[in-house]
């Protein structure tokens, strides 16, 4: 069974004492005060927000997997399925760079195409340990037609090799594995650059910065994510409905930017790019260019997630409640389930008067997408977190820390 999610709290001590560090200057170097970094030690506070994990890792000189002890244990069986695909992933990534043609007899380039498609459906949907199967020999394969097709047949694989790298960084990123993912990402604006769409350069260059992101790069993130809303700027059609992946892409490039200063704490800056995505999707409407549902209900559910990392939670809260977001007609089980787990987080940001509520939006985030929620540092941090709160016994908590499998 897997460590108790309130021991980040002692990695990070025991961490600091290794690094000779006290608590006065461990705090100094993580932008927090003595007091709080010793209450998230012995388990009195817990990390609601991800850039409070990167800050801390940052100033004991570690990584945030250090902290959180990813990867973990496989809970239950789609899990461990999942965990399985990760050999074949790295393998792809590490055999064969950019520029080798894989030496291998690939598949017809249709039913790769099909099959890569399928597998992002299953991404959208959470189904890791579906999207992961036979992700290795899927870049493989792609990697080999794309270098190797002649036009017609360039473009359609060059476009389905960009996606078999964000399903592999996708699976790879969802299980805790951060460095693989960044490393699929990368692979896959290499790939999208020969192709030469702006739409599908965006998306990957996209996708790599949030790799960047979650592995607290955001210097790197951020000059990734500008650079790349400057690239989509000329094929940008705001008014044309046929091509508007160009314009889907840099509305997801200012989300990220709007995460990536939330978690730096800057909040005018996130509010700029809140607003420069919000001006975008007003304009295009609900878009979903590579099942990324770019969107006014997205951007939505991404003001909530950016709210919580300001330390708002419960203003974006109510924001987000006071017009209900209508997150299920997207039709993803991923977009569904993080709205309810950033309500969950936001509402236990507001203390213990409603954690009740909170509780019963991560039971059903969890419901919803298991395999996107158990993995998650944060969701298993708030899980221990309202357990130890609670008052009195609480069967929805018990079956939480049960099919989280949290001691």
């Amino acid at each position: 069974m897997a460590t108790d999610a309130a021991e980040i709290g002692q990695r990070a001590r025991t961490i600091r004492r290794r690094r000779g560090l006290s608590v006065e200057v461990a705090a100094g170097l993580a932008g927090i005060s003595k007091g709080y970094l010793s209450m998230l030690e012995r388990g009195l506070r817990n990390f609601e927000r991800r850039g409070l994990m990167e800050d801390l890792a940052g100033g004991l000189g570690c990584s945030v997997a250090d902290l959180t002890g990813q990867p973990y244990l496989p809970a239950d069986r789609d899990t461990a399925d999942a965990l399985a695909a990760i050999p074949g992933i790295r393998l792809a990534l590490a055999d064969y760079g950019p520029d080798d043609v894989p030496d291998v007899a690939p598949r017809p380039l249709d039913q790769l195409v099909a099959q890569i498609d399928q597998a992002s459906a299953h991404v959208d949907q959470t189904r890791f340990s579906l999207a992961g199967r036979d992700a290795g020999a899927l870049v493989t394969e792609l990697h080999a037609h794309a270098l190797t097709a002649k036009a017609p047949d360039s473009q359609p694989a060059f476009a389905a090799l960009v996606t078999a790298c964000m399903v592999a960084g996708a699976v790879a990123k969802n299980l805790g594995y951060i460095d693989l993912s960044v490393t699929a990402a990368r692979r896959g604006v290499e790939f999208a650059r020969r192709q030469g769409d702006p739409g599908i350069t965006g998306f990957a260059r996209w996708y790599w910065g949030i790799g960047l992101m979650r592995l607290a790069a955001r210097h790197r993130a951020s000059s990734v994510l500008t650079a790349g809303v400057d690239e989509l700027a000329p094929a940008m059609r705001l008014d044309n409905t046929d091509d508007s992946l160009p314009a889907e892409m840099a509305g997801l490039m200012h989300l990220t930017s709007a995460q990536t200063a939330a978690r730096d704490r800057d909040a005018d800056d996130a509010r700029a790019h809140l607003d420069e995505a919000a001006a975008v999707a007003a304009r295009i409407g609900e878009r979903n260019g590579m099942r990324q549902h770019f969107g006014p209900t997205n951007v939505a559910v991404w003001r909530l997630g950016i709210g919580i990392e300001l330390g708002e939670g419960g203003r974006a809260y109510e924001e987000a409640t006071r017009v209900p977001i209508d997150v299920e007609a997207l039709g993803s089980a991923e977009r569904s389930s993080a709205l309810y787990l950033d309500m969950a987080r936001a509402l236990a940001q507001e203390g213990h008067d409603r954690d009740g509520e909170a509780i019963r939006h991560i039971d059903a985030a969890d419901r919803l997408a298991p395999q996107y929620v158990r993995p998650d540092p944060l969701a298993r941090e708030l899980v221990a977190a309202l357990d130890r709160r609670a008052r009195r016994r609480v069967w929805e908590l018990d079956s939480l820390r049960n099919r989280f499998g949290i001691g």
